[in-house]
């Protein structure tokens, strides 16, 4: 096992930036998944953690060794593509077993860690078949086993699922994850899949044009969420965010002319300080004395559905209540104030309260 640090990374193609200083590190054994939207800048993080790209600034480290010069076959990793990349001509043995083959391994040590690797995979019976003879989930498990076999100290994994179907990405994420505990070996994760965020990462890194703007347990994004680029990323269907002012000495923020309670909490602004109000959609409750909403769209989702609420030109609202709850043309909600979070409508930022709702420090944010 090997730890990884990032110190100081920058990327930049002419006078492009696509990574403007990234500076982490990941205990033995930990999977950190990294998520962001599309050009954030987190497939080249991890093509620079390979050894595919060279940074303009800054060091990688594996084991505390300095690799960033080095090739990528210096570097005692193992890469999982989303296209799979097997030999087309190579038997599913051929394809695990060809790495191991060109470091010149005997041919006894070959067939022990391919015949373990394909038993943890239960791909033992495919062994003789070509990748086109395999399905997807198959083939990404060759890829895997391809990978396991090296044992390497660290491994990378470029949006290894987004090529499956959505049901087999559901399986394929828990046999990742499950995998990843049993052979305890550091992990980096690229995904802009935020489910597989959230259920395969022992933290997560959010990336935001080449920043990053929170890194945190799953858990700790959901529930305390940087500024509103992460509110608005991560969770389906995304937080609530509506534009709002602080009034009654930052005990209340008014929201489309409705005056919204804090509860304890007060925040050291003055009356009128511009923000963003953030609530999830499963938190909003139905209230026959809340403020009442516009219907525009009902979603049924199976057993809960959503309901996209708005009030032109003020802002638009989502709730998620379960199937079969009365919904007219109107709605009533309130908003229970412990669920509320609050933003500095400049700057994005979260808002510390003078007595905080959630019980526990902000998380570090690099």
């Amino acid at each position: 096992m090997a730890g990884l640090k990032l110190d100081g990374l920058r990327k930049s193609f002419g006078s492009n930036a696509i990574l403007k200083g990234v500076d982490l590190a990941l205990a033995d054994g930990e999977m950190l998944v990294i998520v962001g939207a599309s050009g954030c800048g987190k497939s080249t993080l991890l093509r620079i953690v390979a050894g595919l790209e060279t940074p303009t600034a800054g060091r990688v480290l594996i084991d505390g060794r300095d690799v960033t010069d080095l090739d990528p076959s210096a570097r005692d990793i193992a890469m999982v593509f989303q296209n799979y990349a097997l030999y087309p001509h190579m038997s599913v043995f051929e394809n695990m077993a060809y790495g191991l083959k060109i470091r010149g391994l005997p041919r006894a040590e070959i067939r022990a860690k391919v015949d373990a690797a394909s038993a943890l995979l239960g791909l033992e019976a495919l062994l003789e078949r070509k990748p086109r003879q395999l399905s997807g989930g198959q083939r990404q498990r060759v890829a895997m086993g391809r990978a396991i076999v090296r044992d390497p100290k660290l491994f990378l994994f470029d949006e290894p699922l987004s090529n499956l179907d959505a049901k087999l990405r559901v399986q394929m994420r828990g046999e990742i994850r499950r995998l990843q505990r049993r052979l305890k070996v550091t992990s980096l994760y690229v995904t802009h899949d935020q489910v597989e965020a959230m259920t395969l990462g022992d933290r997560l890194l959010v990336m935001h044009q080449g920043v990053p703007v929170q890194l945190a347990t799953p858990a700790e994004v959901f529930e305390r969420p940087a500024d509103t680029y992460v509110a608005g990323f991560i969770g389906s269907p995304a937080m609530n965010l509506l534009p709002g002012r602080l009034g009654r000495n930052g005990t209340r923020v008014t929201v489309a002319g409705t005056d919204i309670d804090l509860g304890s909490r007060r925040f050291d602004r003055p009356d009128g300080f511009p923000v963003v109000l953030g609530i999830r959609p499963e938190h909003v409750v139905l209230d026959a004395a809340g403020t009442t909403w516009p219907v525009e769209v009902v979603e049924l989702l199976g057993s809960e559905m959503l309901v996209h609420a708005g009030r032109p030109g003020e802002a638009s609202l989502t709730l998620r209540i379960a199937n079969g709850t009365p919904v007219g043309d109107t709605i009533q909600v309130a908003f229970p104030a412990a669920q509320l979070h609050i933003f500095d409508q400049a700057t994005g930022l979260r808002m510390e309260a003078r007595e905080p709702a959630y019980g526990s420090t902000r998380p570090a944010t690099p």
